[in-house]
C-alpha cells in the first residue's frame, strides 16, 4: 500500500511544502551562481527514471544547481571536474543545497525523496539484468546506497545496494534514510570517492 499510494503522497506533500519555504533560499542560491557561473545557475540533463509499461526507462530532465564551469581543453574536452568546480559551487555542493531543484522533480513525478540515485543514460546498456532491477522504483533525491556510503562506495556496491532497497521498500525503511541523509550532509561525508571530485565514470563492472 505504501510503495503504491503513500510514498507518492508523501512526495507530494514534502517536496510542494519544501519548494515553498526554501524559495528565497533558491531564488539566492540561483542569482549567486547566475553570477559565478556567468549566466545559467542551473545544470540540466536527462536521465533515465523508472521502467515503464512499455519495459524502458522513462526519460526525463533532471534539474540542479550547477556547481561546475563548462570550462575545456585545447582539444573542446571538458576539464576533469575537480578543475571545473567554482569555490562557490564547491560549498553549495559539500551542504548538498545543489541536490534542492531536484524537488520540482519530485513534485512533478519524475523522481521521488528516497529512491536509487539516476544515473547517466548512456549506462543503461552496462547493467547486468540484476543491477538494472534499481530502475524498478523511482529515481530518489536520496537513497539506500546514499547514506551507505554515497561515492566513497565502488559501483557494484552501489548498485546491490540500489536493488536490496528496491526489495524492501517500506515507509520505515525511507524515513530512516531520510534521516540518516540529513546527518551525513550535516557531517559532508562520501561527498568525493578517493580519486575524484565527484564519482568515477561506471564502464560496466560486474556484480
Amino acid at each position: 500500500m505504501y510503495a503504491r499510494f503513500g510514498k507518492r503522497l508523501l512526495d507530494i506533500f514534502v517536496a510542494g511544502t519544501g519548494l515553498l519555504l526554501l524559495s528565497p533560499l533558491l531564488l539566492l542560491l540561483a542569482a549567486l551562481l547566475a553570477v559565478v557561473n556567468r549566466g545559467n545557475p542551473f545544470f540540466r540533463q536527462v536521465r533515465p527514471g523508472q521502467i515503464g509499461t512499455n519495459g524502458e526507462e522513462r526519460l526525463f530532465t533532471l534539474v540542479k544547481f550547477k556547481t561546475m564551469t563548462d570550462r575545456r581543453d585545447a582539444a573542446g574536452q571538458l576539464l576533469p571536474d575537480a578543475l571545473r568546480l567554482t569555490r562557490v559551487g564547491g560549498v553549495v555542493r559539500k551542504a548538498s543545497l545543489d541536490e534542492l531543484p531536484q524537488l520540482w522533480n519530485v513534485l512533478q513525478g519524475d523522481m521521488s525523496l528516497v529512491g536509487p540515485r539516476p544515473l547517466l543514460v548512456e549506462y543503461l546498456p552496462l547493467y547486468t539484468p540484476a543491477q538494472r532491477r534499481r530502475h524498478q522504483v523511482r529515481p530518489g533525491i536520496t537513497g539506500w546506497a546514499q547514506v551507505n556510503g554515497r561515492n566513497t562506495l565502488s559501483w557494484p556496491d552501489k548498485f546491490a545496494y540500489d536493488v536490496w532497497y528496491v526489495d524492501n521498500l517500506s515507509g520505515a525503511l525511507d524515513m530512516k534514510i531520510i534521516f540518516l541523509t540529513f546527518i551525513k550532509v550535516f557531517r559532508s561525508e562520501g561527498i568525493s570517492s578517493g580519486t575524484s571530485a565527484t564519482m568515477e565514470k561506471f564502464t560496466g563492472h560486474p556484480e
